[in-house]
């Protein structure tokens, strides 16, 4: 949520807030503010999909600098839409706004987008850290501060919101959480900040009553919107002008709305004689026939501040100290999920598009940076999402509800009606505890390919050799030959930085290639195009592999407990991928970055020759598009044959596998050295 123009005039006031020392305690933290803000306060790329290795490693600093200060963070996030609907106006207008956004950044002007698999990566590290964490069925707002009520702990967030709720031990605002200077001696290190609690603000207003401040918020206007009659209110309440009869502001106007608002409401002593005037404003002003209005001006008002109502008990503490769930009424719409799924939402294993197609029976696509001119790079992982419905929202053999998306169509946002796609062998939602092999053959009819196409492939890798595969067969314009070995070379970096010190071997030449900070304006805009498609389905097949009780293991980060070392198994980065590209399409061939005869050669070959198979051998069902034998005869479009695509025959699994493990274990021994 938030409250319109409130962190402004907070933070304007230092007597609102007080300067701590933060350390030994526990810590609730707004996981969605938290990798919002690291990301695009940092200075991370937007222009090129996403560095998501530079943030992983950049968040890994901020978990280990709360470690360090003895501080235990236990971390909420969102999940689906609010099945209320109040905030979906809201939602629609601000994914109109990246839409225009994302358009900006492609033509090298400002904006600000998150790159898609951002939140992955965000869960990834948490999980390999063992930070606590869970994710709400939909906004997490109430249930974060129902926590740190109960728990007497401040939060951390960048949301105007927790200026309302009453929090004993205060709120944090990300904004002044120093935890990149800590002080402090060895053994009692701390995180400089600035704390705001509900007494500092109602103290600067003679002491009013904090009951009151759920109504400043809605007369204020939040996420939920203000009821309409709410600006006649204020005009008749003379709001703007409160300040000049010597109020507060000593002769002076308001500085904010806000301000004005707040001197208003300190004149009352609580919540019920606010309304008793808000009625006495309304009725006045309706004349003798229009009696009653004011009194249904107070119920809207008295409804809407119950968003601000925390209990002294937690739902979400059972959880972070049993792994239990508080049970859901039936009328909750994650209520019928098999309780797999729902354990799997807890954790952060099912996507919020799985919550809000499950629930809403609708998803809001995230924008991309792309050709506007082109049709959306969402379009391409269409079928996928089509499988993920399916299974969904099934109600009997063959029938399934259809799902509204909402994505880009030009510069704007506009609603499509997307039909499910029943599976072959009709899987759905009670029948997700079969054997893997059953779901594992779900997966692999989705994307298209077949399991000797991937037994080269080492394990962790499949998953996106897989989508890979897919993405050469589905994505228009089809992706260059150079753009893929790009994406290959991208993955075998990532694989390699993992075990290997910056600047060793030919880790330095390829990182040499990678788009610098200065050149980031200029984006090649159909290689940005074609990027933008592949994220998209790997961001919708990690959800249907999710969806599936994970029968592919996903491309994510490990631990190396023989030296307790952990890394990131870098799939993907942007600038990295993007630079490769611009040199490859300069006609140099792939041995120049990795020589053929390395062991780093020949396992990008051998990745290279796996995709090619995935995007031939596709299974000849007609699943998604209609087509029959998708795949074949479309070799023009993926696999162009030729110098570099791929070199030799097929391997057998044995072989590269053994290859891949000897290339890691070599890396190892180098560093060691």
């Amino acid at each position: 949520m938030g409250v319109q123009g409130l962190t402004t005039y907070v933070e304007s006031n230092r007597n609102f807030l007080q300067d701590v020392r933060f350390r030994d305690s526990r810590l609730v933290i707004d996981g969605c503010s938290l990798y919002f803000r690291l990301y695009f306060n940092y200075g991370f790329d937007q222009q090129h999909g996403g560095d998501y290795d530079a943030f992983a490693c950049f968040l890994n600093e901020f978990l280990s600098a709360l470690e360090t200060c003895n501080i235990k963070p236990y971390v909420v996030l969102d999940g689906g839409m609010d099945p209320s609907d109040k905030k979906f106006a809201t939602l629609r207008q601000r994914l109109q706004s990246r839409i225009k956004e994302a358009d900006s950044i492609c033509h090298g002007r400002n904006g600000s987008v998150l790159p898609i698999l951002v939140r992955k990566v965000f869960l990834q590290v948490l999980n390999q850290r063992g930070i606590p964490l869970v994710q709400c069925p939909a906004e997490a707002d109430w249930e974060i501060a129902c926590l740190a009520r109960q728990w007497n702990c401040p939060v951390l967030t960048n949301d105007s919101d927790f200026y309302i709720f009453d929090l004993p031990a205060g709120y944090l605002p990300l904004h002044f959480f120093q935890w990149t200077n800590l002080n402090g001696k060895a053994s009692q290190r701390y995180i400089p900040s600035r704390c705001y609690t509900t007494n500092n603000l109602c103290r600067c207003f003679g002491g009013m009553n904090r009951e009151l401040l759920p109504l400043c918020a809605v007369l204020t206007g939040n996420d939920y919107g203000a009821p309409k009659e709410t600006e006649t209110l204020l005009a008749l309440a003379d709001v703007s002008a409160l300040g000049r009869g010597g109020g507060r502001g000593r002769g002076k106007a308001p500085v904010s709305r806000v301000e004005g608002i707040l001197i208003w409401l300190s004149s009352f002593p609580n919540v019920t004689e606010a309304l008793k005037e808000v009625s006495r404003l309304m009725d006045g002003a309706a004349g003798a026939g229009r009696r009653g209005q004011g009194g249904g001006l107070s119920s809207k008002l008295l409804a809407a501040m119950q968003e601000y109502n925390i209990k002294a008990q937690s739902p979400l503490a059972p959880w972070f100290s049993e792994g239990t769930l508080a049970p859901r009424g039936k009328t909750s719409g994650l209520a019928q999920l098999p309780e797999c799924l729902s354990l799997a939402a807890a954790r952060g294993q099912l996507s919020p598009l799985a919550l809000d197609a499950f629930v809403m029976q609708r998803v809001l696509l995230i924008p991309q940076v792309e050709n506007s001119k082109l049709a959306s790079s969402h379009c391409s992982s269409r079928p996928i999402r089509q499988a993920v419905y399916g299974i969904l929202l099934q109600k009997a053999e063959n029938t399934a509800s259809p799902a509204s998306e909402y994505d880009r169509l030009d510069l704007n946002l506009s609603k499509k009606q997307v039909e499910p796609v029943i599976l072959w062998n009709h899987i759905h939602l009670g029948g997700l505890s079969q054997v893997n092999t059953l779901r594992l053959g779900v997966l692999f009819e989705v994307l298209g390919v077949t399991q000797s196409a991937l037994a080269p492939v080492p394990l962790h890798l499949q998953l996106a050799v897989a989508v890979t595969g897919f993405w050469l067969r589905e994505a228009t314009p089809a992706p260059s030959q150079p753009l893929l070995q790009a994406l290959v070379i991208g993955m075998i970096y990532g694989e390699l930085t993992s075990n290997n010190q910056p600047g060793r071997g030919f880790l330095s030449a390829l990182d040499r290639q990678r788009v610098r900070s200065g050149e980031r304006r200029r984006v090649d805009v159909g290689a940005a195009h074609c990027l933008s498609q592949w994220q998209s389905c790997l961001w919708s097949a990690l959800c249907l592999n999710q969806l599936l009780l994970v029968p592919l293991p996903e491309p994510n980060i490990s631990c190396n407990e023989k030296k307790k070392k952990s890394f990131l198994l870098r799939l993907f980065s942007g600038t990295l991928v993007h630079g490769l590209f611009r040199y490859l399409k300069g006609g140099w061939p792939v041995e120049s970055l990795l020589p053929g005869g390395s062991l780093s050669g020949q396992l990008c070959f051998c990745l290279l020759d796996a995709v090619k198979d995935c995007s031939l051998k596709a299974n000849p069902s007609s699943f998604g598009s209609g087509k029959k034998n998708r795949g074949r005869g479309r070799r023009g479009r993926g696999g162009r044959g030729g110098r570099g695509w791929s070199r030799g025959g097929g391997r057998g699994s044995e072989e590269i596998n053994n290859r891949f493990a000897l290339l890691m274990s070599e890396e190892e021994e180098e560093e060691a050295d």
